[in-house]
């Protein structure tokens, strides 16, 4: 009976996410809704930013179908609401870096206050109990703060975002042996809600849109409550609070890396450029589709070797997690120097936008995904004063 309800409930986020990208669809350009290329953003025309909208309003329908109201989940929808359309404004007006971090810590903090869940432990550490006392409310707003935005920043290419968010998903569950905690469920609905997203954004059916940073902030702020509430405050819970860190490691070790790099360069570790690893990808000459399957099957990899140290002391569990942190930040920093010492990058040519006839599927550069005039925006320059992104929208 439980299967069923939770079958039927991620069913309905997967229609509900289906129907809300069409008629999300219609208004983004009026709204002002939509993704605009610069000298960052090398796609052609101008994307409707609605993925994330769409599949948020998809797991509220399938919240409110499998009708199991608590405490907790109820409020990480709620506050998880708020940042959504936050991050709905600053899709549209580019909110300050402050403005936003505002709001995102004032969500932390509410469910804090409300729920009072929050990382008070980092577990067995080296034959003693790590308690935090009074600096587990600050390491629980950092946390939050950093996964969410450490998602928006992995929202790079086409799918990234999304099928990263699947393979943590995929990696809780695995820890969880039967998806029956509430907010186990949530992650359920959230992946259902997210493939029809997916199929939209590397063009399997309709128009392309983005995901937005509403999606990605949503995304990342549900994952790292579900992370925090089965590590700290479910009994006889698998999860460890090391365990967590290998279930979301490639944002983690990614974010990490970027912002060493950024502040040893003396800039903001906010100030976004292109130095995330798929963008190095890129550059190093692999496709769009190539680094995403690539970067997806190392997500998978570091989740299964999470799996495999679990066995370990939670103690040495944190120093290979550690060791390999340092790896991927020596390799991506040293990689990231020797293409800056090989020069500016020239520009890529954007993928060709899909275009569907009667005879198939045909692509064609000069097809936009609205119509629009020839303006610097089509040739890919910044088309007004700039953007002024900063953590949110790598």
């Amino acid at each position: 009976m439980q299967y069923s309800r939770i079958l039927v409930a991620c069913l309905t986020a997967a229609c509900v996410s289906s129907l809300a990208i069409a008629i999300l669809y219609r208004f983004a350009e009026s709204w002002g809704l939509v993704d605009r290329p610069d000298e960052r953003k090398h796609h052609v025309g101008h994307i409707p930013l609605i993925g994330g909208l769409a599949a948020f309003i998809g797991v509220l329908a399938g919240a409110v179908v499998d009708g199991q109201a608590h405490l907790f989940t109820s409020t990480l929808l709620a506050t998880a609401a708020v940042l959504a359309v936050v991050g709905a404004l600053d899709d549209r007006f580019d909110l300050s870096v402050r403005t936003r971090l505002l709001v995102q810590t004032a969500a932390v903090l509410t469910m804090v206050a409300v729920t009072g869940v929050h990382i008070h432990t980092l577990g067995h550490l080296f034959g003693k109990e790590f308690e935090l006392g009074v600096f587990g409310i600050p390491l629980t707003v950092i946390a939050v703060i950093g996964l969410l935005n450490a998602f928006n920043m992995m929202d790079g290419i086409d799918g990234l975002a999304g099928t990263l968010a699947l393979v943590s998903i995929g990696a809780i569950i695995m820890y969880q042996g039967q998806p029956q905690w509430p907010g186990v469920i949530v992650l359920v609905l959230l992946a259902g809600a997210l493939v029809p997203y997916l199929a939209v954004n590397l063009g399997l059916v309709g128009k392309k849109i983005f995901l937005g940073d509403a999606g990605s902030m949503v995304v990342g702020y549900i994952l790292a409550w579900t992370l925090i509430h089965l590590s700290q405050s479910v009994p006889d819970n698998e999860l460890s609070t090391i365990d967590v860190l290998w279930c979301v490691g490639l944002p983690v070790l990614d974010t990490l890396a970027v912002m060493v790099r950024r502040i040893r360069e003396g800039k903001s570790p906010f100030k976004p450029d292109r130095g995330h690893i798929h963008h190095m990808m890129l550059r190093a000459g692999l496709g769009p589709r190539t680094t995403l399957v690539a970067l997806v099957m190392l997500a998978i990899v570091l989740a299964l070797t999470g799996m495999l140290t679990h066995s370990l002391a939670p103690g040495s569990n944190l120093l290979a997690f550690g060791a390999l942190t340092l790896i991927y930040v020596t390799t991506t920093n040293r990689v990231w120097q020797r293409q800056q010492a090989q020069g500016p990058a020239p520009r890529p040519l954007p993928a060709p936008a899909p275009v569907h006839t009667a005879h198939g599927m045909l692509t064609s550069a000069r097809v936009l995904a609205f119509p629009q005039k020839p303006t610097r925006a089509g040739l890919g320059r910044r088309p007004d004063d700039g953007s002024k992104r900063g953590a949110a929208a790598e």
